[in-house]
């Protein structure tokens, strides 16, 4: 049997048009799992500017090439593993809801275009035209972002499924309004409802990891959001679970038995 692969999945906070500053969390967190023995690691979407904040409009990167890009190229290769993040791209004049999977040695494995973007993110993003998976020691892994698994039918799970994915990794950005009250209404149930079937049905795992922290611009402006970040197992049922909270910041860490899959 393939020994287990170390998951590292970085519940970190994004605040909105603060790029320099979200990339610098998301290198200390790439250093951090790294240290512990990770990996893989998978951070939030869009963590560069923040989902749907206004300054997606005028401070988006090209996608590889950008500052965004090429900061997390330098950590994934500095630091020896495989890195899965969310970033706010430029190219041919539109802006895109991306996601990128980069090889231990630097190399840019996936570039994932968010395909299910919700009504509210439609004046930012334009949709995505690609999907994939990639060949890694660990066996194939593939890449959707946060909406995209509650496209109807879960047509990207699935279709990611049927290409052989033995792990999707899922930049998310879960936001609840302020005064939600999680005691009475446990956040979560809608990835569960998606994430579960697919896992089930093809026999992987899915890691969807959320941002912290309020929302300072654009259509959702003060809610927040709360991590809760989500690993479920090839049997349907989570393996993992974040913390909840706007300032609930965590580095969650789990051992799958990849390389297993027919």
């Amino acid at each position: 049997m393939p020994s287990p692969v170390r998951l590292a999945m970085a519940q970190m906070l994004v605040e909105g048009g603060r790029k320099d500053a979200n990339l610098t969390r998301a290198c200390a967190r790439i250093a951090e799992a790294a240290a512990a023995g990770a990996q893989i690691i998978v951070l939030p979407e869009a963590l560069d500017l923040g989902w749907t904040h206004p300054s997606a409009l005028t401070d988006a990167e090209p996608v590889p090439g950008g500052g965004p890009f090429e900061r997390l190229r330098d950590a994934a290769a500095r630091h020896g593993l495989f890195v899965c993040a969310g970033s706010t791209e430029l190219a041919d004049g539109k802006v895109f809801n991306a996601a990128v999977l980069i090889g231990p040695d630097g190399a840019l494995l996936l570039h994932h275009r968010k395909l299910n973007e919700l009504e509210i993110g439609r004046a930012f993003y334009a949709r995505g035209d690609r999907l994939g998976v990639a060949e890694t020691p660990f066996g194939r892994i593939g890449v959707m972002i946060c909406a995209d698994a509650f496209a109807p039918g879960q047509v990207v799970g699935r279709t990611l499924g049927l290409m052989g994915a033995e792990l999707i990794l899922s930049p998310c950005a879960w936001a609840v309004p302020v005064d939600h009250d999680n005691a009475r209404e446990p956040y979560g149930q809608l990835w569960r409802d998606n994430y579960g079937p697919v896992a089930r049905d093809f026999g992987l795992w899915i890691a969807g990891v959320s941002n912290v922290g309020p929302i300072t611009g654009g259509p959702w402006t003060g809610r927040c959001c709360i991590g809760n970040s989500l690993l479920v197992g090839p049997d349907g049922e989570p393996a993992l679970t974040g913390p909840y909270g706007a300032d609930a910041e965590a580095l969650l860490l789990a051992d799958l038995p990849l390389g297993t899959r027919a």
